[in-house]
Parts: structure tokens; sequence; C-alpha cells
């Protein structure tokens, strides 16, 4: 017996926008700022992306910060209240704090 699986909606799942919140991120030097621009460019350019219980794709992301957490507010691109996922920063706080000496020496 032959059984189809259907294969995932290109046009669905993807994320369309992603923004930064200003307060929990703050601004960066210029230099930066345009190596934020250019990431969020590149993975906006080519990704798939999916939520499992969410089927409202495609999607926009808001990343902040709050309480020792980064926030992942994912919601439809056609609007509507976002989803929240808090991800713990502590077991990352080594690899951010040499990503930021590694870029305080690049510039």
């Amino acid at each position: 017996m032959d059984q189809t699986v259907a294969s995932p909606d290109k046009n669905r799942d993807r994320l369309t926008e992603i923004t930064l919140d200003a307060k929990s991120l703050g601004r960066a030097n210029a230099n930066i700022e345009h190596e934020r621009e250019v990431a969020i460019f590149d993975i906006i350019d080519g990704n798939s992306f999916r939520v499992e219980e969410m089927d409202a794709g495609p999607y926009k992301l808001h990343l902040s910060l709050s309480d020792e957490r980064l926030v992942l507010a994912i919601s439809s691109a056609e609007g509507g209240d976002p989803v929240e996922l808090g991800v713990a920063l502590t077991p990352l706080k080594r690899i951010v704090k040499d990503y930021f000496m590694i870029c305080e020496s690049y510039y």
C-alpha cells in the first residue's frame, strides 16, 4: 500500500519578518547594527521555519530579553496574538561573552 506524505508548504513554513526589541536589546555601534541587519536579511532570504502546534505560517519573529531569558515572540505574518517562548541564557553566557570579545577585537 502506498502512503503519501505531504511535503511542507514552502510558502507558509518560513519567517517573513524578524524584529529586535530596541529597549531590551539596545542599539549598538554602526558596525554591529550593520551585522544585525545582514544576519536578519540572510535568515529571511532562505529559511524554513515551522511551529508544530501553530499552523499559522508564514511567521513573524520578535526577539527580546527578559529576566535572563531570550524571548521569542512568534506570530502569524497576518497578525494575531504571539506565542512566546523563553530560552534561558545561562548556558550560553560563555559563548556570548566569547562572541563579544571577538567582535570587539574585529572592530
